[in-house]
C-alpha cells in the first residue's frame, strides 16, 4: 500500500483522502519512510518541517467535520530552499544563510496551504539558485533517482528528485532560464512556468532579475499542475509584475471545441540537439496528429536572428553581478562555485545591454507572430538527456558547447514570460526520461495544459519509476 501512496500524483490522494479511502496521517507517514529509505542515496530532501503529522492529524479530523475542503486536503508538498517558509528553514543553498528561518510564507506556499497542502520538507538547490546542477557548500550534491551518478538539474533539482524518487507528490520551484522544465526533464516529472507574473514571486530569493524570475509546481500529472495552477495564480498585491487577473479554465483533459493547430520545432534557433531527443519531440508531434490535431513543422525567424541565450547572458550577467557582490560582501570563505564565476565574468557594456534588451523585444515580436497563427509550439526541453555530475562541456551532433547551451530552449521563455510545460515523451538507450516542452501564447495556460494533457493520455512512459 505504501508504493501506491507514495506515487500516486496529488490529485488521487487528495481523493482518497476525501473519500476517507486513506487518511492524511497514513499519506504524510508513507513519505516520511520514504525519505528515510531513499534520501540518504539522493540528498534531495534538506529540511524537513516540524508539524506535519499533527497537521494531517488536524486535515483528517476535518474530514470527519462538516468543513469545507480544499483541492489539496491533506496532501504533503515540498518546496525548493530558496522559497520563504514560516518557522521552517530557508537557506537558499550557501552557508552565508544558515539558520535562516523566515517568519512568513512565500504567497505560493501560503495558497498552496490555503488549499488544504500540507508543507513536508525544503528541497535542495545550487547555491543561491543558480546553476544547472544541485549542489552547494550547505548542504551538498543532489543525485538523480535513474542514476545517481547523474544529475537531477538545477535549480530546482532537489524538488524534481524528490518527486521523481516518491518522496513527495507535488512541489514549488522557480525558474530563471531552465529551473523547473529542464529538472523535471532530466527525471521524468512535468512541471508549468506559467506566464511571467502569474504566479507571485513575493518571498523568493532572489529577485534579480525580476523579469525573467518564475516560480512553478513541478509534480507527477499533468492534472496535478492544472489542479495547482488554479490554486497558485493571481496576483497578491505585492509582486508587481503579478497584474492578471484575466480567468482560466483549470480543466482539462477535454476534446478542444476546435481544432488546435500545433508547431513542432527542433532546430535552428536552440543551439544543438541530441538526435534522441529530435526523435521524442518528432514523436510527440505525430502523437497529436493521430489525436486530429492540426500538427507541422515550424521555423521562427526570431529565433535563428537572436540566439536567446546570448541575449540573456548579456542582460543578467548586467544585474545579477552586483547582486551576488552584494550578498557574498564579508563572505568570500563561503562563497562556491557559480557566485565565483559569477564575479569574475566581465560587465556587460551599456551598448550591448541595451542592444540585448531590443533583441529580447524582437524575440517576443517573433513569438506574438508565429501565436497569430498557431496555438501551441512542441520544443525540446533539453538538448540531451541527463549528463554526468560535473559534466561541463559536451558535444551534442558533432558540436562541442558549454554546459550553459542545456539552457537554449528554455531561456526564451523566460525572455519573452511566455507559458512552458516540461513533459516526458520518451526514454533514450540508457533507460533516461527524454521530456518536451509544449509552449503557449501569453496566458494561454489552459491550452497547453490541454495539449500536454492529450500527449499525456497516449503516453507509453507515464507509470515508469525509478527503481531504488
Amino acid at each position: 500500500m505504501s508504493e501506491d501512496i507514495y506515487f500516486s500524483d496529488a490529485t488521487k490522494l487528495a481523493e482518497l483522502i476525501r473519500n476517507r479511502e486513506v487518511s492524511s496521517v497514513e499519506v504524510v507517514q508513507a513519505h516520511l519512510d520514504r525519505i528515510q529509505a531513499v534520501n540518504p542515496k539522493i540528498n534531495a530532501i534538506v529540511t524537513l518541517a516540524d508539524g506535519a503529522i499533527k497537521a494531517a492529524e488536524a486535515a483528517d479530523a476535518a474530514v470527519h467535520g462538516s468543513e469545507q475542503l480544499g483541492a489539496l486536503h491533506g496532501v504533503p508538498f515540498t518546496v525548493k530552499d530558496s522559497i520563504d517558509t514560516a518557522r521552517v528553514l530557508t537557506q537558499r543553498g550557501s552557508p552565508i544563510f544558515k539558520g535562516r528561518t523566515p517568519d512568513t510564507d512565500a504567497t505560493s506556499v501560503a495558497r498552496l496551504k490555503k488549499a488544504g497542502g500540507i508543507l513536508l520538507a525544503k528541497t535542495n538547490l545550487p547555491e543561491f539558485s543558480y546553476w544547472i546542477e544541485s549542489d552547494n557548500l550547505l548542504t551538498g550534491r543532489s543525485n538523480n533517482p535513474w542514476d545517481v551518478t547523474r544529475t537531477p538539474g538545477g535549480s530546482s533539482g532537489g524538488e524534481s528528485a524528490a518527486i521523481a524518487a516518491g518522496m513527495s507528490p507535488i512541489g514549488l520551484g522557480t525558474d530563471l532560464a531552465i529551473s523547473v522544465r529542464g529538472p523535471a526533464a532530466q527525471t521524468g516529472i512535468v512541471s508549468l512556468k506559467a506566464t511571467h507574473g502569474r504566479v507571485p514571486m513575493t518571498g523568493i530569493y532572489p529577485r534579480t532579475p525580476r523579469r525573467f524570475w518564475h516560480v512553478g509546481p513541478m509534480a507527477r500529472s499533468i492534472r496535478d499542475l492544472a489542479l495547482a495552477f488554479s490554486q497558485l495564480a493571481g496576483p497578491d498585491g505585492q509582486d508587481a509584475f503579478s497584474t492578471s487577473t484575466v480567468q482560466f479554465d483549470a480543466g482539462i483533459g477535454r476534446q478542444p471545441y476546435r481544432q488546435l493547430r500545433v508547431g513542432w520545432l527542433v532546430e535552428p534557433g536552440f543551439g544543438p540537439i541530441d538526435s534522441e531527443v529530435a526523435k521524442a519531440v518528432e514523436a510527440a508531434a505525430d502523437a497529436l496528429k493521430g489525436l486530429g490535431l492540426h500538427v507541422e513543422p515550424v521555423r521562427i525567424p526570431a529565433l535563428e536572428k537572436d540566439f536567446a541565450l546570448d541575449v540573456f547572458n548579456r542582460i543578467h550577467v548586467m544585474e545579477m553581478k552586483p547582486a551576488f557582490a552584494q550578498v557574498t560582501a564579508g563572505h568570500e570563505d563561503q562563497m562556491y562555485k557559480m557566485s565565483k564565476t559569477m564575479l569574475s565574468l566581465p560587465d556587460t557594456s551599456m551598448k550591448d545591454f541595451i542592444e540585448a534588451e531590443q533583441a529580447a523585444e524582437r524575440l517576443r515580436d517573433g513569438y506574438a507572430a508565429y501565436f497569430q497563427k498557431f496555438d501551441a509550439l512542441i520544443t525540446p526541453v533539453l538538448p540531451l538527456p541527463a549528463h554526468k555530475h560535473g559534466q561541463e562541456e559536451f558535444v551534442i551532433n558533432g558540436q562541442k558547447v558549454d554546459a550553459t547551451y542545456l539552457q537554449g530552449a528554455t531561456v526564451p521563455l523566460n525572455i519573452t514570460g511566455l507559458p512552458g510545460i516540461s513533459m516526458r515523451f520518451g526514454t533514450s538507450k540508457e533507460g533516461l526520461p527524454i521530456n518536451v516542452q509544449i509552449v503557449g501564447s501569453w496566458l494561454a495556460e489552459s491550452t497547453i495544459l490541454n495539449v500536454a494533457s492529450l500527449l499525456e493520455s497516449v503516453s507509453t512512459v507515464r507509470s515508469l519509476h525509478p527503481n531504488l
